[in-house]
This record gives C-alpha cells, structure tokens and sequence, in this order.
C-alpha cells in the first residue's frame, strides 16, 4: 500500500512538473513573440489608425512602462498571495488586453490594451519562473530554465517573420488575435491540471507607499531612457536615480519590504549574477537592431533578406539554452556562465571592424558566435540566480531578474540612440552618411564590450552555488 502510494505521488508529482513547464514556455514565448511581432507591423497601424510617429513610439512604450512598474511589486503580491493565483490572473489580464487590441479602432484604446498587456505579462513572466523553481527540484532546475530561456528566444527569433506575414495578409491586428487561444489554452492548464500553490514567507504585508515610490522612480527611468537625449529624459533619468536612492532607504526600515535590498547586500552570488544579467543585456541588446540597420542601407539588402540573416543568433540560442541549462545542473554555473560572456565579448569586438565591404558570410559566422555566447550564459546566470535565494524570495528573485533585462535592454537602446544622434544626427541615413554611421556603430559595439568585460568580472566572481 506505501508503495502505490508513493508510486501515484510520483506519477503526480510528474503530471504538475509538465503542466507547469508546458505553461511556463508558453508564456515565455508569448512576451517575445508579441514584442517582436509589432515591431513589424507599426507601419500597418500607422496607416490603419492614421498615426504619427509619436503615437507610433507609444504602442511600444506603453507596453515596456506597464512591465516595468509591475514586475518588482508582482514578484512580492505573488510571495505573499500565491504564486499561480498571481500567474494566472496574469494570463487572463494578458488575454483581456489583447481581445481589446483586436477591436481597437482608435489610439487611445490600442495604448489602453498595451498597457493591460503590459500589466498581464508582467505578472505571468514574474510568477512563471518562480512557479518553474518552486516546483522542480534543484537536480533538474537547470534544465527546464534552459527549455523557458529557449522559449523566449524561439519567439524573439519568429516574431518577426511570423508577424510579418499576419500584418500582410491578415492585418495587424491577426497578431493580437493569436494570443487569444494560447493565453485561453495556458489559463485552462493552470486551473484544472497545475495542482497545488506555492508561497513566500507566511505573514507578510505589502508596502504600498514602498510600491508607489518604486513606481514612480521606475517610470521616471524607463520613461526618461525613451526621451533620450532630449534634455527631458536626461531630467526625468537624474530624477528616478534620486528617487531610487530614496526608495532604497525606506526599505531598509520597512518591515515587509517590497524588495529585499538586503538580497544585494548580503548575498553575494545573487547580487553579482543579476549585475552581470544587467551588463549582458546592456551590451548586447542594440546589437541586432544596428545590424539590422547596416545590412539595409550600407549592404542594401531586403528587410526580408536581413531579417532572415539576423534570425541565425536566435536559432542557436534557442538550440543550445537547454543544452546548456541541462549543463548546468551538473557543471557550476558560474563557469558556464563566464565563458558564454567571454565568448559574447569576442563576438562584439568582431564587429567593431565592419565595413561597408564586410562579407556575409562572416557577419553571419559571428552571429552564430554571439547566439552561442547568449545561449551559455543566459540559463546558467538564471540558474545561478534561482539557486542563490530561499524559496520565499523566488517570486521576488524571479522579478528582479525580469527588471534588470527590462532595464538592461532599455539602456542599451537608450545608448545607440545617443551615439547615433551626436555622430549622424537628424539626417537620413544616405551613402554620403555612411562614414558617420558606421563610426556610430563601432562605438556602440565599443562600449558594448567594456560592458561585457565588467559583465565578466561579476560573472567571475559571484561565488559557487554548490559547495
């Protein structure tokens, strides 16, 4: 009798680890896969909702400011009302606000429902990772994180292919309307076969006031970043640090903090593993978006023919993360993760020297190079991250991480906009030009690997998660 008990507790136990892996990719690629997938189809929505290029650029920021002001606060509400109640009241906001996309007949209800959307994922994309590391036991973590990180590269990487074809043929609004049934399909898996909840510590409060400063601070950041380098966003970036500096103090003396800063004071491995996370992302982000760039004006090719060239470094990616996460459940992430940076800091110096005579076929050999670099250390640094907290903090953990990508890919953007304002300027981008933007170029990828040489000393450095 004890053995088919525990047999059927096995067989149980398997049953809530493929839900919750099946859910968890799902979202993970639902993010990615929107973010890419409009991108390409703003000059359908332009013309569909007779938009200017102001209004354009709020359909994207709506969304990240949205992401950004949750996804810290998420992380605690998940800890301290249950983690899947969190996840799934994600996935239906997420669902509801892109059933009001596929209506939206006017600005201001599309930039409503990016911003619901905005809401809903980071609530699912907080949660999702924390649920991932609550339910799978340290042995196997490495790998089910490789198979989320894979996800959300397969979406980043047919996003725009997928969407480009939607827009073109079906609309831009078919894009929305395709996450309806996968936000229905992941809602239904959740409540009927994701069995059990998951907590942080018992007894806690949330900090509002602590939540309204961070709110305020982060928006004042993210939002500061997209104004660059006007004087306002300067303005608004020297404002958020102040106001983080002050947010930072008050939760020291709180008593339910919304974020453990003591997590970045004393613990050293989850410190520096979301520092590097930081510096990765903000070294390597712009990388595809000036590439994409070069190979349209200075070698002339298609947006479809770059589109497909530049899909080689997330096809890697998404090949190798789950061989590498599965790598690291058994090598020490810390050296998984050091030698993907190192890699990722070759491949960045590399293109430094293009010029307008580049071969492709080298372009694409050192896209390959990058998506390998990624690919070792993104799943090992998220492993190192979930392994390095207690399971009360995974929702906060889980949060943290998801900012510090938010906030890395921000600033590298924010960076490559700045250089190529000051060296090119206002004008179009012509062959008379191409000197100035190529410059531009090197010194953005110049930049981005210094940053990725810090990335490897905290990589390096951060301690071992096993003893």
């Amino acid at each position: 009798m004890h053995a088919r008990n525990k047999e059927e507790a096995g067989k149980e136990q398997a049953r809530i680890e493929r839900s919750a892996l099946i859910v968890a990719t799902v979202t993970s690629f639902m993010g990615p896969f929107m973010l890419s997938s409009v991108n390409i189809a703003m000059p359908a929505m332009e013309k569909d909702l007779q938009l200017n290029a102001v209004q354009l650029s709020w359909i994207a920021t709506s969304y990240l400011l949205a992401m950004a002001v949750v996804l810290v606060p998420a992380g605690k509400l998940a800890d301290i009302f249950g983690r899947k109640k969190l996840f799934a009241q994600g996935l239906f906001i997420y669902t509801v606000g892109s059933l009001l996309a596929v209506f939206a007949h006017a600005f201001l209800v599309l930039i409503v429902a990016r911003i619901i959307q905005g809401v809903g994922s980071a609530l699912f994309v907080t949660t999702g990772m924390a649920i991932l590391t609550s339910i799978f036991p340290p042995e196997k973590r490495g790998k089910v994180i490789g198979v989320y990180v894979a996800a959300v590269y397969i979406g980043l990487s047919v996003g725009p292919f997928v969407g480009g074809l939607l827009a073109q043929h079906l609309g831009w609004r078919s894009i929305f309307f395709v996450m309806l049934p996968m936000g229905i399909a992941s809602l239904y898996l959740t409540l009927h076969h994701l069995k059990g909840e998951w907590y942080g510590e018992p007894g806690q409060h949330f900090d509002i006031a602590g939540g309204l400063l961070y709110a305020v601070a982060i928006l004042s950041v993210v939002y500061g970043v997209t104004r660059i380098p006007s004087a306002l966003g300067f303005g608004l970036l020297a404002a958020g640090g102040v106001l983080f500096y002050i947010f930072i103090r008050q939760q020291l003396k709180a008593k339910f903090p919304v974020f453990e800063v003591q997590l970045f004071t004393t613990n050293k491995v989850f410190a520096f593993s979301s520092l590097a996370a930081l510096l990765n992302y903000s070294a390597t982000f712009a990388v595809t978006f000036l590439l994409s760039l070069y190979l349209q004006y200075v070698q002339g090719l298609s947006p479809q023919a770059a589109g497909t060239l530049l899909m080689a470094q997330p096809i890697v990616m998404a090949i190798l993360s789950p061989f590498a996460g599965r790598l690291s459940d058994t090598i020490e992430p810390r050296l998984l993760a050091t030698a993907g940076m190192l890699v990722t800091v070759i491949g960045v110096s590399l293109l430094t020297m293009l010029t307008p005579h580049t071969p492709l076929s080298l372009i694409v050999a050192d896209l390959l190079l990058l998506g390998t670099g990624f690919a070792l250390f993104s799943s090992p640094n998220m492993s190192a991250i979930m392994g390095a907290v207690e399971k009360r903090y995974y929702g906060l953990a889980s949060g943290a991480v998801a900012t510090m990508r938010l906030l890395g890919q921000m600033f590298s953007m924010a960076l490559a906009t700045v250089v190529l304002s000051i060296i090119v300027g206002e004008q179009s981008i012509t062959p008379e030009i191409f000197g100035p933007f190529l410059r531009s170029v090197h010194i953005v990828y110049i930049f981005s690997a210094v940053f990725c040489l810090f990335g490897v000393y905290f990589s390096w450095f951060r301690g071992e998660i096993r003893p």
